[in-house]
């Protein structure tokens, strides 16, 4: 029997505006953030910002822990995981984050592995218990390596096995990276807010409501005349 399954679209970034823009479009399911990201926005208030964040989407929002520690990773993630029920604690990989992954699965807490650039990362991300690995593929394109060759080689595998932590392809650059990531396989793509107003757009889209638009205006003239 094929198994199907729907592939999701969060949304990368700390911006309140552009996240309650892009919630009322209907097709974002959850939001991913980092240090940098809160940092552009100029809130000062972290815990904030993330509760913020977690008002305005029911789904996953990915709050990253800085600590490099084995302790301070689980320090840090269990009091993000106490802020709201849908947080997702994002981890660097690391021998250390593997560490904490590992003890935070047992815990129910949810993790998502964040800058994995290979397939010997993500596995291991998946092994550890990671509820998702997040794919940086723009940043593989960037020094010559197919980051969505990357994601689908993933995917193959976690399917094969039946691993259920979910591929998220991150890092998305443009249009043609959320295409790419769909046909890879991907579960999710988290994508920035001017990617996914791109995807709404195409010119022969906007050719053909100014027809529709002329040729009405044209109709109701004569209508008016007569």
């Amino acid at each position: 029997m094929i198994k199907w399954f729907q592939m999701h679209l969060f949304l990368d970034t700390a911006n309140i505006e552009e996240i309650r823009r892009a919630k009322s479009l209907g097709v974002i399911s959850g939001v991913t953030t980092n240090p940098s990201l809160i940092a552009r926005e100029d809130n000062p208030d972290y815990k904030a910002a993330v509760l913020e964040v977690c008002s305005i989407i029911d789904g996953p929002v990915s709050a990253e822990v800085l600590s490099l520690d084995r302790d301070g990773i689980l320090r840090e993630a269990r009091e993000l995981s106490s802020w709201a029920p849908n947080i997702v604690v994002k981890i660097p990989i690391s021998a250390s984050g593997l560490e904490a992954v590992s003890v935070l699965s047992q815990e129910n807490i949810k993790v998502n592995l964040t800058l994995c650039f290979s397939l010997n990362q993500a596995l291991l991300g998946a092994l550890a218990g990671a509820s998702y690995v997040s794919l940086f593929v723009g940043r593989l394109d960037d020094i010559g390596h197919d980051g969505m060759a990357l994601v689908g080689e993933i995917v193959e595998v976690f399917r094969h096995y039946d691993i259920k932590t979910q591929v998220i392809a991150a890092s998305i650059r443009h249009p043609l990276h959320t295409i790419a990531a769909a046909k890879a396989g991907a579960h999710i793509a988290t994508v920035p807010y001017r990617v996914l107003m791109q995807m709404i757009e195409h010119p022969l889209t906007t050719a053909g409501i100014e027809r529709f638009i002329e040729d009405w205006q044209r109709v109701a003239k004569r209508a008016a005349i007569i």
